[in-house]
């Protein structure tokens, strides 16, 4: 590890060097990649550094703490010891997120689709609830979340809304949630106490730009039609909603969020973009012999992925291994803790399979 730690210490002072080359910022690619690199390795080193540091001065406590007859002083330094104890392992869980390569599209913004698949109108409010907790997660992550797509379930939650969600590495976490979330929880029209399981597909989509696919005008097929809510009621009287189809793919798009034609377009575009962009990484990743996601699934949508088991305010992500027994907190958009565990794991089995 520490032999790892200093090439990448020295790969940070050559970074450090060309970004003091004016001749870089000519080039506004070269110099946001340098910037990139040179904030994540400057992160890398201050934790090995204070990594060190701790691990050098629980030693010397220790020391201190056998030799020293004072109880009042010996108090302290147990004080001392308590914390630096604490900060360890959170340093070295950091220290292993930081040291593994990012992946190219770790950085990209993301579009999240939510829709409820088993369990009718629980599935439907439990859909609406973790829509919820994704939005107030990235407020606290300072992400911007712009909702696309809005359907309303008659009877309360929803039947399908789609997100896109923009800030710092918001793909390297959000990533992790495509797939189906099942629920085990007593529904409130439940007069017998009986727990029911719902499940809600997840799909995480990497944000496209318009340079990461040439979509030829031939390859389209784009249908226009009225715009409708919930109950069959119309939300205005004009051919404003949008599909967008791609006829190689055969994947469709559509919009019917705004209630101009133009911008419903454009929505249903950025959808089929960040579509074609996910396929296109997944097809990828079944290329390559890569033993670790044999072992911790393929992040498929049809993979159920993680239970959130209300009676018992547990939620497990079965991927991982991780089980929590703060449900209601998780909920409430204190989605860290998961997260967390979930980049530490990652981190440490992409080293593991790399060293």
């Amino acid at each position: 590890m520490s032999e790892r730690v200093e090439r990448l210490r020295m790969r940070f002072k050559q970074v450090e060097s060309e970004l003091s080359d004016p001749s870089v910022f000519e080039d506004k690619d070269r110099f946001q990649d340098l910037s990139k690199e040179h904030q994540r390795l400057s992160a890398l080193v201050q934790c090995y550094d204070r990594l060190e540091a701790v691990k050098s001065e629980l030693q010397e406590n220790k020391e201190m703490l056998s030799a020293e007859s004072d109880e009042e002083l010996k108090e302290m330094i147990r004080l001392d010891l308590s914390s630096l104890e604490e900060e360890l392992p959170e340093l070295e869980k950091k220290l292993m997120i930081l040291i593994v390569p990012p992946d190219p599209n770790d950085s990209r913004n993301c579009i999240v689709e939510i829709r409820p698949a088993a369990g009718g109108d629980e599935a439907a409010l439990f859909a609406e609830e973790l829509m919820r907790m994704y939005q107030i997660y990235s407020g606290s992550k300072g992400w911007k979340v712009d909702v696309l797509e809005y359907t309303p379930s008659d009877l309360g939650g929803l039947k399908a809304t789609v997100f896109s969600v923009k800030g710092e590495d918001v793909f390297r976490e959000l990533n992790f949630e495509s797939g189906v979330h099942r629920v085990q929880r007593i529904p409130k029209t439940e007069t017998q106490g009986r727990v029911h399981t719902s499940t809600v597909t997840v799909a995480v989509l990497p944000e496209a730009e318009e340079v990461d696919f040439h979509l030829d005008p031939k390859d389209l097929k784009i249908d226009t039609y009225r715009s409708s809510g919930a109950g069959g009621q119309c939300v205005n009287t004009t051919d404003s909603a949008v599909r967008v189809t791609h006829v190689p793919s055969g994947i469709a798009c559509y919009s019917q969020q705004e209630r101009s034609q133009h911008l419903n377009k454009d929505i249903a575009m950025q959808l089929l973009r960040s579509k074609l962009l996910d396929e296109k990484i997944r097809e990828e990743k079944q290329k390559m012999s890569d033993e670790r996601r044999g072992q911790i699934g393929t992040g498929d949508r049809s993979e159920r992925i993680r239970t959130y088991n209300y009676p018992q305010s547990r939620i497990t992500d079965h991927r991982f291994g991780v089980t929590l027994y703060n449900l209601p907190d998780v909920m409430a958009g204190k989605f860290g803790d998961v997260m967390d565990k979930i980049l530490a794991i990652d981190a440490e089995q992409r080293l593991a399979e790399e060293i």
